[in-house]
């Protein structure tokens, strides 16, 4: 995959619109705090929410303008006012990073033929990855665009050779950005090699990677099955961030073991090649692996591929069945960066619904390896071209004469052999029943919808992610008949630096559907009020990428606070930041995104609250594919739960849609010949049924005729916690 017409190149195409993007606006103080309120008015009950009203009423009067100021001058120092804050949020996190920040990608099969298998489509997702990083690197690739808005391409100078390092007080971000090399993890060995050229050039060709691989399996597969679990030094990495701290300080004591580490950290990406048992089949099983790894005992020795991670980087994951995927650390990075990559390599594709000029060419790389495979002249996305220090390189055929061949570079595969002391043995033991205690803890399921999608939904006159939202919401109450804080995060990369901003589903238009849908109101009246629901997400949604929602704002305002009182100053926290409200509104019990992409299978990440659920969804022109997790709670009856909606919702549609538009009667003209009312067609003697679809079965229970659920909805939406005013709140670990 190494393009030889560089015709098409536009220089320093990448981060060219960089200064021009505007930063992110601090909203007005007002907006904000009138946000919050709507925010909070469904998650409380009148007397919760009535004081919640008078704490923000005296934010307002009196602390609230003056550190709204310090903040409007702080941002005017920044590229973004809450960058640096978010980044001490995400490293000030001491528990283990898998499970509780990482999230996932499933990729859809390969399109090509002969890729299916492990070792072919390991060696094409890295030779696609270094025809982007090589893009990325020399700044040609090009950049993303949301219709004819430039976004910010920051992030992904953070994608490769980062690594998040583990400190005493909190972790800190390395960023290498002249590594060449990879690792590649087998039954928790660690491999490495080189695969650029000092100009970021590949050195390999895709057959020979698949020889490298081989090799490398070849040789992990000599150790005996205690071996690999006592040298899973990978395992470290799922251990809560102080511990792993101090075990990588033993690690990098001995001279030879810092080597060996700073060669991991420095690493381009992990590749790890998992020698399980097929998975594509079993979504909850092949959900986990990329989330978590798997769990298994032979003779009460570790089995699973929970043992061949490395979670401080970047990871593609290829299963033994070809089944491949991305779990990615999140500090860095976000979602739809981190899905450019994965489908840069087919098109520079981010949220369809952003971006549909990128959508029909999802797979075109794939494609056009395929073509390469049959015509070594097709062209290709990307503009590598295979490095001159390659030792299968051979120079074009109207190179000059007499000119000096290149010594080529060593890539040859090497195992990195840890010294490991008995702390380091005791500590990797520790490890890995701690992470299997998680796994354990931790429940992922995944449905695949094929009931309908993105077309029915948009044809209807719905927004489909707003479409889904209400679903989530409406499941969840049918479930357990209450309501509960819901998180989305809304894209904000048309500013500088621009990360995130939470999009607050539950509104009091998202509660009013949630009520009349479970009520005897006709249908009509219900499908109303989902369309009145979607608008509302809408338009949160719209405000929130630009910048114009309450939780980034309000949490600067409070670290901005907290660093005052960390240098010194004795005056107490507002109010407003003690408040039950605030605790509410931080405890998102359905952790939700749409990854927007219909190219990937799945997508995921694990629940934020210990009582919620975490659930990633992809929208595809027809159907949908739902990943959820959870601790100890129900979730394969959740998406059940939320399919017997999605059913239930669409009969409803469709009986309205057929009642709107129902063909007038036939009639019979004066010489007897039965006609259609509209076009006055003869219908040869018989009546044409209209009813084209046939009636949908729903299983088990339906939603409609569910009884009155007005004294639901008007008690408690939480579950009573009679003490929780009591006592100072502390951070709780995942365990």
């Amino acid at each position: 995959m190494f393009s030889t017409n560089d015709a098409d190149i536009v220089p320093n195409t990448t981060f060219a619109s960089q200064d021009k993007l505007p930063k992110l606006p601090v909203p007005p103080l007002e907006d904000t705090c009138r946000r919050y309120l709507g925010a909070l008015e469904g998650l409380q009950d009148p007397e919760e929410h009535a004081r919640t009203k008078e704490v923000v009423k005296e934010f307002l009067e009196k602390e609230g303008p003056g550190i709204q100021q310090k903040l409007i001058d702080w941002a005017k120092t920044q590229d973004s006012y809450i960058e640096e804050f978010w980044y001490e949020s995400y490293l000030s996190h001491s528990d283990p990073v898998v499970l509780a920040l990482n999230p996932f990608f499933v990729l859809e099969n390969d399109p090509t033929p002969n890729r299916g298998s492990q070792l072919p489509r390991a060696a094409s997702l890295i030779t696609a990855s270094l025809g982007f990083i090589h893009d990325l690197r020399a700044k040609i690739l090009e950049p993303d665009f949301v219709r004819s808005t430039p976004l910010d391409m920051d992030q992904y100078t953070r994608l490769f050779g980062a690594a998040r390092i583990p400190t005493d007080a909190s972790c800190r971000m390395e960023v290498n950005s002249n590594s060449h090399h990879i690792v590649v993890l087998r039954r928790g060995q660690f491999y490495w090699f080189d695969v650029l050229d000092a100009e970021d050039r590949p050195l390999l060709t895709e057959r020979e990677i698949i020889r490298h691989l081989q090799a490398i399996i070849d040789d992990a597969s000599t150790l005996s099955t205690k071996d690999v679990a006592q040298r899973a030094v990978g395992v470290l990495s799922t251990e809560n961030r102080k511990i792993w701290s101090k075990l990588r300080s033993t690690i990098s004591s001995d001279k030879h073991n810092a080597s060996c580490l700073e060669i991991v950290d420095r690493a381009l990406f992990i590749v790890c090649l998992d020698d399980g048992p097929p998975m594509k089949d079993d979504l909850p099983q092949l959900c986990s692996n990329f989330l978590c790894g798997t769990y298994g005992l032979e003779d009460g020795v570790q089995v699973g591929t929970c043992t061949n991670r490395w979670y401080d980087k970047l990871q593609i994951i290829i299963c033994s069945d070809g089944a491949a995927g991305i779990n990615f650390e999140h500090t860095g990075v976000d979602g739809h960066t981190v899905l450019r990559f994965a489908f840069g390599f087919f098109s520079p594709i981010l949220d369809t619904n952003l971006l549909p000029r990128y959508a029909a060419d999802m797979f075109t790389e794939c494609l056009m390896l395929l073509a390469r495979s049959i015509n070594p002249s097709a062209p290709t996305l990307f503009h590598a071209q295979l490095s001159p220090y390659a030792k299968s390189y051979k120079p074009p055929r109207n190179a000059k004469q007499n000119v000096p061949e290149m010594e080529p570079i060593d890539t040859t595969p090497k195992k990195l052999e840890w010294n490991l002391t008995s702390e380091l043995r005791v500590g990797i033991r520790f490890a890995e029943t701690r992470i299997s205690d998680l796994i354990c803890q931790n429940d992922c399921q995944a449905l695949e919808f094929k009931g309908y999608g993105k077309n029915f939904i948009t044809r209807h006159g719905f927004s489909p992610d707003a479409f889904v939202q209400m679903a989530l919401q409406a499941a969840y109450f049918g479930l357990y008949g209450r309501i509960e804080c819901v998180y989305e995060p809304a894209m904000t990369k048309a500013f500088l630096h621009g990360r995130t901003e939470a999009i607050r589903s539950v509104q009091p238009e998202s509660i009013e559907f949630t009520k009349t849908f479970y009520s005897e109101a006709p249908a009509s009246e219900k499908a109303a009020a989902l369309r009145k629901a979607c608008e509302r997400h809408v338009k949160l949604t719209k405000e929130c990428s630009q910048g114009l929602g309450q939780d980034r704002h309000l949490y600067a305002l409070y670290c901005l606070l907290q660093r005052e009182r960390r240098d010194g100053s004795d005056k107490p926290l507002p109010a407003i930041f003690s408040d039950p409200g605030w605790v509410v509104l931080n405890t998102s019990i359905l952790s939700t995104s749409n990854c927007g992409n219909p190219a990937l299978r799945l997508f995921g990440f694990g629940p934020v609250a210990a009582a919620g659920f975490g659930i990633g969804y992809i929208i595809k022109d027809d159907g949908l594919s739902i990943c959820a997790s959870s601790k100890h709670l129900q979730t394969r009856r959740f998406l059940d739960t939320l399919q017997g909606f999605l059913l239930d919702v669409q009969r409803n549609i469709i009986h309205l849609h057929r009642a709107a538009n129902e063909r007038p009667s036939p009639f019979v003209d004066h010489s007897g010949v039965l006609r259609d009312a509209r076009t006055g067609r003869p219908i040869n003697g018989c009546v044409l049924d209209d009813d084209e679809e046939d009636e949908i079965a729903l299983p088990g229970y339906s939603f409609f005729g569910s009884g009155d659920v007005e004294k639901i909805l008007g008690q408690r939406k939480r579950a009573e916690q009679p003490y929780s005013h009591i006592g100072k709140v502390i951070q709780m670990a995942e365990y």
